[in-house]
């Protein structure tokens, strides 16, 4: 009763380019992640922001116990 032939694949063709198209951008324009909290300590520490023994300080109550595994 219906017969969409070619038309109806044609149809599903070009849906593949624009949502194919959006896939892409959405991969390429993707956001960095967030920093975490130690990453934002550390960056601060590096500009001088905070000194030594607030840097110890709040690295503790972030549970960081200074060992590597922390890292």
């Amino acid at each position: 009763m219906y017969d969409y032939g070619m038309h109806g694949w044609a149809m599903g063709f070009f849906w593949l380019i624009p949502i194919g198209l959006f896939l892409i951008f959405a991969y390429l324009f993707k956001g960095k992640p967030s920093p975490t909290a130690k990453e934002i300590l550390d960056r601060r520490y590096a500009k001088g922001e905070i000194d030594t023994k607030e840097y110890r300080e709040r690295l503790k109550e972030l549970g960081y116990t200074g060992r590597e595994e922390d890292e």
